[in-house]
Order: structure tokens, then C-alpha cells, then sequence
């Protein structure tokens, strides 16, 4: 097996304890790691504005440090430089904001660091303000109050979880040929341009630092994190995945996220490595 040189790390499930810490395990692991010259990548669904405090707990804010956010829809450094990014088209947004209103599913439409939210049918509110505290959020009345002409990174329905799993199982076959859709948590439904997953936002971040799959190590604990367990060359599930993501994976840690399993990865698949 060639040398892990970039490790990819999920957050919410993986990285991040149940009330969103960094166990001192965790951190102390991952300085570890970057002392071994590992780089180390945020992967996640989420902007770049809503991961700058943990980005500057675990010391990734310069130039030379990378995350791949929008789960693959935008390649950047911490900095702020985006070296690629994917989006949809205001016909897709208004497509997939009409197929989850007559659920009766809120819609959160993300572009950058700003969210613009829209009720369902039946007045179901959006609970994604709850989940990411830190973005700027702006309630709609319909999709008339967006700007057709600025960026959308990806569409999200956030609400209870069993409400949100009964109304899934109406979802038209059509979102899933047309969009990446998936769960990136119980209460998290993702929808995401056609080809677009964190797997894609890893490639094109390993051609930019050439590597290859095999020097990649991956963590995650959801459907979201499907792709790039599968095309890394170690991916590791984590104690409390989902059990699809354990399928594919090649590993998993014996702890959960709440007991620091991702230090143990990093130690026992890059730290033993150094020894």
C-alpha cells in the first residue's frame, strides 16, 4: 500500500462529536498527521463561511491548506481561492423547489455563504438555521424573491427526521436520474448537480496536488460520503456509519465519533506508518 499523503475527513458523524466538538484526541491526531506531512482536507456539504471556526481551531487557515465544500461542488483553498467549482442553474433549482413543495418540504436554496428559505406546502418550516447557525439566512415567500442571475451551489430540505424519511418515499424517481440526492444527516437531504459528490471535488483537488487514489485516506459516516470511501485507496467508515457506508468502506474504526475515531485511523493507518 503507497503512503496515505491526504486525508479526506468528513465532519458531522466523523470529525465532530454529537454537540459538534473536536475531541482533544481528535486534534492532537491530526497535528500529528500534518507533522508527517499529511494533508489534511475538510470534506464536507457545507460552505467554507460555516466551517472558518474549526478550520482555524485545527490551524488550516493558510494558503497551502484545502476544502472541498458543497460535498465536491467547489475545490478551494482555505484562503478562500476556489480552484474549481460545479453549480445548478436556476431552472434546476426551481425544478427540484416545486418536486419538494408538493411534499410538503421545506427548501433551502444555498448560494455561498447566504440561504434562501421556503416553506412547503403546508406551511412545513426549514430547520437548517438549527443545523448551520453560522450562514446568513433570508426567508422567501416563493422563488420570485431570488435573483435568477447569482450562483446556486445545491438545494437541502431540513426537517424532523421520520417526517422527512415518510416523505422521501414519495420522491420521484426523476430527482435521483437528474440530481446527486442523499442523506448527509437524519434530518439532511441533499440535492446536488448531476455528477457532482465529495469523490469528484477529491479528484480534482488530488490531480491539482498530484496524487493518486492510493495516497488518499477517507472518513465518513453517511450516504454523502459514499463516493469518496469508495475511491480512496483506504476508506474508513466510522463505529456509528450508516450501514451502506460499512459496506464500502475497507475499514472500520472500532470507536465512534463521540469516543475520537478518527484519531484512531490516523494512528493506526498513518502514524504506525511513520514509526
Amino acid at each position: 500500500m503507497k503512503p496515505i499523503k491526504l486525508l479526506a475527513l468528513d465532519l458531522d458523524g466523523t470529525l465532530l462529536t454529537t454537540d459538534k466538538r473536536v475531541t482533544q484526541a481528535n486534534q492532537k491526531a491530526i497535528r500529528q498527521a500534518q507533522a508527517a506531512d499529511v494533508q489534511v482536507v475538510i470534506t464536507t456539504g457545507r460552505p467554507l463561511k460555516a466551517i472558518e471556526g474549526l478550520l482555524t481551531e485545527l490551524a488550516l487557515t493558510g494558503p497551502e491548506h484545502y476544502s472541498i465544500t458543497f460535498n465536491g461542488g467547489l475545490v478551494q483553498r482555505n484562503s478562500g481561492e476556489i480552484l474549481a467549482k460545479s453549480s445548478l442553474t436556476f431552472d434546476q433549482v426551481r425544478d427540484i423547489h416545486q418536486t419538494l413543495y408538493h411534499l410538503n418540504l421545506p427548501t433551502d436554496i444555498l448560494s455561498e455563504g447566504r440561504v434562501y428559505s421556503i416553506a412547503g406546502q403546508d406551511g412545513c418550516q426549514s430547520q437548517y438555521h438549527l443545523a448551520n447557525p453560522a450562514l446568513a439566512f433570508v426567508t422567501c415567500d416563493s422563488l420570485d424573491d431570488l435573483d435568477p442571475n447569482i450562483i446556486y451551489n445545491k438545494v437541502v430540505s431540513v426537517t424532523d427526521a421520520d417526517y422527512l424519511d415518510q416523505q422521501l418515499t414519495h420522491l420521484p424517481g426523476a430527482i435521483y436520474d437528474h440530481y446527486e440526492a442523499f442523506k448527509s444527516r437524519d434530518i439532511i437531504f441533499e440535492i446536488m448537480p448531476k455528477g457532482i459528490h465529495k469523490a469528484f471535488g477529491l479528484a480534482l483537488l488530488c490531480e491539482h496536488l498530484g496524487l493518486l487514489p492510493e495516497n488518499v485516506m477517507a472518513m465518513g459516516d453517511e450516504a454523502n460520503d459514499y463516493t469518496m470511501l469508495k475511491w480512496a485507496g483506504l476508506g474508513v467508515a466510522m463505529a456509528n456509519a450508516v450501514p451502506s457506508i460499512k459496506a464500502v468502506a475497507d475499514q472500520v474504526t472500532q470507536h465512534s465519533n463521540d469516543a475520537s475515531g478518527v484519531a484512531e485511523a490516523i494512528e493506526t493507518y498513518i502514524l504506525a506508518k511513520e514509526i
